[in-house]
């Protein structure tokens, strides 16, 4: 057997442990929350090593934002992994039931997927909010991230095994793939006997390949093509805090803006409005013509791949559109299906665009920055589903589980 291999085998004896572990996940839980918080300066240390070969080779400030720990950060990972701790545990809840008229008693009840693979980038706090999301839903999960984080991941990885052997479960019931090569990613993608499903978290390259290549089920999650669309009966000011928001406050995360629609008959008031708050954070402005014609030489002018492009950046396509049906033309053809909003204070208008936008996630007057399941109420994340089957949006502790029937007789046979 190779070493991934043996991490599945691994895997799956643990996770016949955790599907019935009850109580002892919430004391395994709060056993990683406080080690990660004793050895923050272990994960820092760490993270620094990280922190500078990602300044070598030429990673991005907003990467090197997402890559970036310090202890109000690892602070705020504990504070994530007792929320999840104080959640309800899904596990063995009754979905739905009822008697036959045969007298057979059926049940649907809640049980763990099983084994999860996640495939993840420069993200260390996924290596902690995946792992304990999967645990507390009863799940074994078997982490792959990326080599710019390696580090920081081997540091948390461990501390994590530890703790939850220190309170009696499987240490095997969290593993980390060292080897951050693509063969590796391949390996993981074809682990048929032993996976039960993939999740990626990252870009969209990432998550595309995984889509079209691996062999176990995927659900698909992450890219946010995410946009605004700014409604002729909108109140500017609103509209330009909201932009600021979604676009400057964590340019580099899934559900930060990348486009806003402007209606043609408020852009030469609105788009002033909307420049000067995003000249705070000196954000590049890619528009269309019409837009350039207002705000003048400081757009650069956009191209068709910017319609469609995930910046990550301080970075924002602008467009004028001559109407609500423009508009939601544009979103329907480049949305990623992540997370879109409308600014509008009429309340037709508001209803009609949660009715016909395609996304996961669909807002009215409110950034698209809290699509995010701590702010949904799910604690953590592992991950926002852009997808229809199975999960959508953000993925909690319910999205981790799936479901069987129990049914009881009294010596019945089917004639």
């Amino acid at each position: 057997m190779t070493v991934i291999e043996q991490m599945g085998a691994a895997a799956k004896t643990a996770a016949r442990t955790l599907a019935t572990a009850g109580e002892k996940k919430n004391e395994a839980l709060c056993a990683i929350a406080r080690a990660l918080v004793e050895n923050a300066d272990e994960i820092i240390k760490a993270n620094c090593i990280d922190l500078e070969n990602g300044k070598n080779n030429g990673l991005s400030s907003s990467l090197l934002d997402r890559l970036m720990l310090d202890k109000k950060r690892i602070d705020g990972i504990a504070q994530g992994v007792l929320e999840v701790a104080a959640l309800p545990d899904p596990i063995g809840n009754v979905i739905s039931g009822g008697v036959r008229p045969n007298g057979l008693k059926i049940t649907k009840v809640r049980v763990p997927l099983g084994v999860i693979g996640i495939i993840f980038e420069a993200r260390p706090n996924v290596t902690a909010d995946a792992a304990v999301l999967c645990l507390k839903s009863g799940n074994a999960v078997i982490l792959r991230g990326g080599k710019e984080a390696i580090n920081s991941n081997k540091c948390i990885a461990d501390i994590m095994r530890d703790a939850v052997e220190s309170v009696g479960l499987d240490r095997n019931s969290i593993q980390l793939i060292e080897d951050t090569s693509r063969a590796s990613s391949t390996e993981l993608m074809g682990l048929t006997d032993y996976l039960d499903v993939l999740i990626p978290r990252g870009g969209k390259g990432l998550i595309r390949a995984v889509v079209e290549n691996a062999k176990v089920p995927v659900i698909e999650t992450g890219a946010g093509n995410c946009h605004v669309y700014v409604d002729e009966k909108a109140d500017i000011n609103m509209a330009a805090d909201i932009i600021y928001n979604a676009k400057t406050s964590r340019p580099s995360v899934c559900n930060a803006i990348e486009t806003i629609l402007v209606h043609e008959n408020i852009a030469e008031k609105a788009l002033p409005v909307i420049k000067s708050r995003l000249d705070e954070k000196q954000v590049e402005l890619r528009g269309c013509e019409k837009t350039a014609a207002i705000l003048g030489e400081c757009i650069i002018p956009a191209a068709e791949s910017d319609w469609e492009t995930e910046y990550g950046d301080y970075i924002l396509a602008v467009k004028v559109v001559s109407s609500f049906d423009e508009a939601v033309a544009h979103i329907s053809e480049y949305s990623s299906g992540h997370s879109e909003c409308i600014i509008t204070e009429d309340y037709k208008t508001a209803k009609r665009f949660t009715e016909v936008i395609d996304a996961a996630a669909v807002y009215v007057n409110a950034s698209t920055r809290f699509t995010d399941g701590g702010m949904f109420g799910l604690g953590a994340e592992i991950g926002i589903s852009t997808q229809k089957l199975h999960a959508r949006g953000p993925m909690g502790l319910n999205e981790l589980t799936s479901m069987k029937f129990v049914i009881e007789g009294e010596g019945q046979v089917r004639v």
